[in-house]
C-alpha cells in the first residue's frame, strides 16, 4: 500500500515541512499509512494567525454561504465514504465496516449543521421599562482551537467543526498524531469545496503543539477530547487565558443487567457496547453489574460470546474486531488486565495478545469476573476490549455501584421492569441513559457529554452546539 506524505494546511496553503514522524497501520505494522511533519508553537502561530484574517469576512457574511460551504463538505464525505472509511480501517484499526459508518456518521453532521448555520436564532422580549425594546442575538466567538482524539479521527473533528463554522467562527485543529492522514483527508476535502482561505487550518503534530494551542493569546476557546489527565492540563492553560473551555474526557460506563432480563439479549448488549471497535469508545459499556440471580449464567453467556468474536486485521473479510491502536494502547489494555488479576478478578476468557496473518496489535476480547467495584479496573478507563463483571445483590446495590467512581458519562440498564427503568432513569448518575441499549452508540442531533470527571463545559453535538460556539448579545433599543 501507498505511504501518503502529509503536510500542514493553514490559510489556504500546504505547509511543506519535512516529515518527521509515521503513522503505522495496527493491523499490519510493516505497513507506513502516511509520514508528517511536527508542527511546533511557530506553527500554531501561522494558524492562528490565518484564522484571525479570515474571521470577520467569514462571520459577517451569509449564513446561507456558510450553509452551502457545509453541505458540499458533507456530500463530498458522501461520495468518498468507502475510499476514506478504507484508509480510517488502515490507519486507526477500525474494521472496514466501522470505517464506513464513521464516514458517514461525520458527513451527515455536515449536513445536519449546513442547516443549523440558517437557525442561529435570537429573541425577541418586552422591556421591563415603558418606550424601550429588547432583542438578543447570537454571536461568533472567534477563533476556535480543536483538539482531537485518534479514536473517531473523522466523526468527532466533524462534530467540532462543523458548528464551530456554521455559527460564523474560524477553526485551528491539532488531531491525534496516531491518524494525521484522517485529518488531512478532511482537510482536502475543504478544500476541494472551495471553503475560504484560513477558516478551516490543521496543524499536526505531537502535545507541543496542543500546548501551544491551549495557552495560545489568539485562541477564544478550546474544544479538546481525550484523556482526563492532558483534559486537565488543556484546560487549566486555557482558563488561564480566560479561554471558554469545552472537553469531553472519557467513562468508565456501568451496564446494569438486572435479573428479570432476557440473558441472550443482556450479553449481545454488552457484547455490543463492550467489544466492537475494540472496546476504544468513551462510552463503551466498560463494568457490567450483573444481579446474583442471574450473574453466573450470564458470565457464562458473555464468556461464549467473547469467544466467538472474530479478531483480525481490520480490511479483512470476516473480521468483527480490528487491532489496538497502537502498541502502547495494546500494553495498557494487558496492563490492567494484570492489575485486575492481581487485585482478584478472574480473567474468565481473553486476555492475551494475539498473533494474526499480519503483525499487529490484536489482543483478544476479554472477559473479567470477580470484581469488586472498588478495583483499578472498575475505576480507570482501559480503553480497549476488556469487559470487567461485578456481581451484586439487588436494584438498589446496582444503581449505587453504577453511581460510584468519577466518571459519569454514559450509563445503561437491560430490564423489562418498567418502575426500576424509570428509577435508573432518574437517579443513575450520568449524562445519557441508555435504556435496553448498549451504552454506547448516539446520534448525532441531541446533546452529547457526562457529568463529574468525563465531561466539562457546554455539551457537544446536536441543538447544544450552540450554546459553546456563540455567545449572546443583549441589544436594547429606545426611542
Amino acid at each position: 500500500m501507498n505511504t501518503q506524505t502529509l503536510n500542514h494546511f493553514v490559510g489556504g496553503e500546504w505547509l511543506s515541512e519535512p516529515a518527521a514522524m509515521d503513522s503505522i497501520n495496527p493491523s499490519n505494522t510493516d505497513d507506513i499509512v502516511a509520514r508528517f511533519p511536527v508542527g511546533d508553537s511557530g506553527t500554531i502561530d501561522r494558524a492562528v494567525d490565518a484564522a484571525h484574517s479570515a474571521f470577520p469576512a467569514w462571520s459577517a457574511g451569509s449564513p446561507e454561504m456558510r450553509a452551502d460551504l457545509l453541505h458540499k463538505v458533507g456530500e463530498a464525505l458522501f461520495a468518498n465514504a468507502s475510499e476514506l472509511g478504507e484508509l480510517l480501517a488502515r490507519e486507526e484499526g477500525k474494521t472496514r465496516a466501522e470505517g464506513m459508518g464513521e464516514t458517514l456518521r461525520a458527513a451527515r453532521v455536515f449536513r445536519y449543521f449546513a442547516g443549523e448555520a440558517l437557525r442561529r436564532h435570537g429573541l425577541t422580549l418586552e422591556s421591563s421599562r415603558p418606550g424601550l425594546d429588547v432583542a438578543t442575538y447570537r454571536e461568533a466567538l472567534g477563533v476556535v482551537g480543536m483538539i482531537t482524539p485518534w479514536n473517531f479521527p473523522i466523526a468527532i473533528p466533524a462534530w467540532k467543526a462543523a458548528p464551530a463554522l456554521a455559527f460564523g467562527n474560524t477553526v485551528v485543529m491539532k488531531p491525534a498524531e496516531g491518524t494525521p492522514a484522517m485529518a488531512v483527508a478532511l482537510a482536502r476535502i475543504f478544500e476541494e469545496c472551495g471553503a475560504p482561505a484560513g477558516i478551516f487550518n490543521l496543524v499536526l503534530g505531537t502535545g507541543e503543539a496542543g500546548a501551544a494551542l491551549a495557552s495560545h493569546e489568539g485562541i477564544d476557546a478550546i474544544s479538546f477530547t481525550g484523556s482526563r489527565g492532558t483534559g486537565a492540563k488543556v484546560g487549566a492553560a486555557a482558563m488561564a487565558g480566560q479561554k471558554r473551555v469545552q472537553m469531553e474526557m472519557g467513562g468508565k460506563n456501568p451496564l446494569v443487567v438486572l435479573a428479570d432480563a432476557d440473558i441472550d439479549k443482556a450479553v449481545g448488549i454488552a457484547a455490543d457496547g463492550g467489544f466492537f471497535q475494540t472496546g476504544q469508545r468513551c462510552t463503551a459499556s466498560s463494568r457490567v453489574i450483573v444481579e446474583a440471580a442471574i450473574h453466573d449464567q450470564f458470565i457464562e453467556a458473555l464468556v461464549k460470546r467473547a469467544e466467538a468474536i472474530k479478531v483480525g486485521p481490520a480490511l479483512a473479510e470476516g473480521t468483527q474486531v480490528g487491532p489496538a491502536a497502537s502498541e502502547t494502547q495494546l500494553e495498557q489494555n494487558l496492563r490492567y488486565v494484570g492489575i485486575a488479576k492481581d487485585e482478584g478478578g478472574t480473567i474468565a476468557t481473553g486476555g492475551e495478545r494475539i498473533d494474526c496473518e499480519t503483525p499487529g496489535y490484536y489482543m483478544a476480547p476479554t472477559v473479567v469476573a470477580d470484581t469488586a467495584n472498588d478495583m483499578r479496573i472498575n475505576q480507570e478507563e482501559v480503553f480497549g476490549p476488556v469487559v470487567s463483571t461485578v456481581k451484586v445483590g439487588d436494584y438498589d446495590e446496582a444503581l449505587a455501584v453504577a453511581n460510584a467512581g468519577d466518571f459519569g458519562l454514559s450509563a445503561g440498564i437491560v430490564s423489562n421492569d418498567a418502575a426500576r427503568i424509570r428509577d435508573f432513569r432518574k437517579n443513575v448518575r450520568a449524562g445519557m441513559v441508555m435504556v435496553n441499549l448498549p451504552t454506547a452508540g448516539v446520534d448525532y442531533h441531541v446533546p452529547f457529554g457526562g457529568t463529574r470527571g468525563s465531561s466539562y463545559g457546554p455539551r457537544e453535538q446536536g441543538f447544544a452546539a450552540v450554546e459553546f460556539y456563540t455567545q449572546i448579545k443583549t441589544v436594547y433599543t429606545g426611542d
